[in-house]
């Protein structure tokens, strides 16, 4: 017998050899109706697996993320299987499960092939997926794995043979298709109900613009039919919302080929609200007690060697700046922490100078490829809301606490209600990835684990995805359509300052070395306006808006008392303009709608007569007329509240 521990903590004994399938039916067939792959002792793994000895197990259903991975994997075996069918000598790369879905790379051996093909592998999937084949997992020596795929002539699959070691490859077969994969899979294909192919583009052999350009086919499945209708509809919402679309609309920023790919141009309106997140910022900074600094977009090699960036991304990721001096050797800034370690040892520093904060908005430059630009989310160019405090090792988790209150005082301002945090950790098996000695991780590693758990976060563990230097805590918040997205990170170093000889002298009077935590609570001002603008649809709060208002003459006759009360209302710190355009009213009410324009003041005879403006609010229509003052009042309670009222 072995022992089953749940993840609620509960211990059963079992049958050496049990299954995490068996384990489900004895606890219910409903259960293992659902269960699509299992979690054992850490690993995903499939539900028809023998468990043989004592094991943490949990069974992973549709709920659960894994889950969902193993579910779209498998659905990309499925299109396989289908693609296959329908188009005989196709060759196939690789079939991943991504966020929302998964994709397949094929090469259709000069097939034409397009969006208008959808329909046909969309029902031959179905199709299969009735057979309700088994997936079949079976371990296959090299010398047959490879010879089975020369057979069927796909140099893919021999060629990412080549990387695999003998012993470890394996195939599933379902139904009349075989792939090479290390799974895991779902039990067998009748549990995918509902199939919709989504896009198809171009994508490169192993993201090598150099190899051939194969076929990428978007798609994704759902147990039910409901579920994928719940979904296209949000994906049509997306659209909708895509901050690309948006921007252009609402004139906040451009890209231009002759600046280059991946560096925005922000545009007068875009720069407003950029500032308005910046000044938000640093109010909060200042009370928090943080000094503001700034550092030049370029610095020596130097600098990037010492930090241990330029071994750990420097041929990759930025080249040098040429300068008439043949020795120097320049680089634009690819992060701002060696800075600030600089700034540090500008003097030096006492335990009673500790902790010392500094506060940057630097903009940085990364390589970025081509194909992995994407509007505001992926750039070139962009600006961290940076933050480097120094402190005594006693002073970490008081510190790494007093981040995270303002990292969640920020997404509250900004209508972020659900988020999670993830304790990104080093991957265990692969050390030489990072710099620094355990001693140092581990004290790391322990400081944001229980500050998380002393602020009650949500967290998830995830390992491997620390940075090179130390571990970090990354916050993931939920958009108005329930989508993830990572914002704002902390990270604890004591490598930085090792490297760079930062010191402080003691209450002992002896040298001691402090501990460098890294914070960004937007990340990228670039990417957070993007992730801003999806989540509002570019209905931002009153506080935020380029334009808060729009006053709007009915007729020229009333454009000296539209000017007159627009300058008091710029007296008061309220932004927008006055529609002088010879349109009728309604088209203008109309225009600023569209621009999204949260409040219209519109005047006219009875207004001019009386001194009152009346107000129209964007999402509630007409408030009627009022003062100009209560207007005001009303405006700017609105504004001190730092309230999220999206105006939709």
């Amino acid at each position: 017998m072995i022992k089953i521990t749940f993840p609620d903590g509960q211990v059963r004994e079992y049958q050496n050899g049990v299954t995490p399938m068996d384990v489900a039916l004895s606890i219910s067939e409903g259960l293992a109706r659902n269960v699509l792959s299992a979690k054992v002792n850490g690993q995903v793994v499939d539900a028809s697996i023998a468990i043989l000895e004592d094991a943490s197990l949990q069974l992973l259903t549709w709920n659960d993320d894994d889950g969902k991975k193993t579910y779209w994997h498998s659905s990309a075996h499925l299109m396989a299987e289908a693609i296959e069918a329908l188009y005989p000598g196709t060759k196939f790369g690789i079939g991943p499960a991504i966020e929302h879905g998964f994709y397949y790379d094929i090469d259709l051996n000069g097939q034409e092939f397009g969006s208008d093909q959808f329909k046909e592998i969309e029902d031959k999937m179905i199709e299969l997926a009735k057979a309700k084949s088994e997936y079949v997992r079976k371990d296959v020596s090299k010398k047959d794995a490879i010879a089975y795929f020369q057979e069927k002539g796909d140099e893919y699959k021999l060629e990412l043979l080549d990387g695999l070691a003998d012993g470890s490859i394996t195939f599933y077969t379902q139904g009349n298709f075989t792939d090479l994969c290390k799974g895991p899979h779902i039990p067998q294909t009748g549990l995918i109900k509902s199939v919709k192919l989504l896009s198809v583009a171009g994508a490169y052999w192993r993201g090598d613009e150099t190899r051939k350009q194969m076929t990428r086919i978007y798609a994704i499945t759902f147990p039910k039919a409901k579920e994928l209708e719940e979904y296209l509809y949000l994906l049509e919402e997306a659209k909708k919302r895509d901050h690309r679309k948006l921007g252009k609309e609402l004139e906040l920023f451009a890209f231009s080929e002759k600046v280059g790919m991946g560096l925005p141009l922000w545009l007068p309106k875009g720069t407003l609200l950029r500032e308005r997140l910046e000044n938000f910022l640093r109010r909060a900074q200042i009370r928090a007690g943080y000094s503001p600094v700034v550092t030049p977009h370029i610095a020596s090699k130097q600098l990037y060697v010492t930090s241990g960036h330029y071994a750990k991304y420097g041929k990759d990721s930025f080249q040098p700046i040429r300068t008439p001096e043949e020795d120097e050797e320049f680089f634009l800034k690819p992060m701002n922490c060696p800075h600030h370690c600089e700034i540090y040892k500008t003097k030096p520093r006492s335990y009673k100078d500790l902790p010392l904060r500094l506060a940057e908005f630097g903009t940085v430059y990364r390589y970025e490829q081509h194909g992995e630009l994407h509007g505001l989310t992926r750039v070139r160019g962009f600006t961290q809301d940076d933050a480097h405090i120094f402190c005594r090792p006693d002073q970490v988790e008081g510190e790494f606490m007093k981040v995270i209150d303002l990292v969640l005082y920020v997404f509250k301002a900004l209508g972020f209600t659900e988020y999670s945090a993830q304790i990104s950790l080093r991957d265990q098996e692969n050390r030489e990835k990072y710099i620094g000695d355990d001693e140092d991780w581990d004290k790391a590693e322990a400081s944001i684990i229980k500050s998380a758990q002393e602020k009650g976060l949500p967290t998830v563990i995830e390992y491997g995805e620390a940075a090179f230097y130390g571990p970090k805590l990354d916050f993931m918040v939920k958009d108005a359509l329930g989508r993830k997205w990572q914002l704002g990170t902390i990270q604890v170093d004591y490598q930085l300052p090792q490297r760079f000889e930062l010191e402080y002298t003691g209450s002992d009077n002896s040298k001691h070395r402090p501990v460098m935590i890294h914070r960004a609570p937007f990340g990228s001002l670039e990417r957070f306006v993007a992730i801003l603008i999806e989540n509002t649809g570019g209905n931002f709060p009153l506080w935020l808006s380029p334009d808060q208002l729009a006053v709007l003459p009915i007729s020229e006759k009333y454009e000296d008392y539209a000017n007159e009360l627009f300058l008091r209302l710029q007296e008061e710190d309220l932004r927008g303009y006055v529609d002088h355009r010879d349109e009728k009213i309604g088209r203008k009410i109309r225009d600023a709608e569209v621009h999204k324009v949260p409040f219209m003041i519109i005047v006219g005879e009875k207004e001019q007569a009386e001194g009152l403006v009346s107000v129209r609010k964007k999402g509630h229509g007409d408030l009627g007329s009022m003062t100009l003052e209560a207007f005001m009042a009303l405006a700017q309670e609105e504004i001190h509240q730092l309230t999220f009222n999206s105006h939709k």
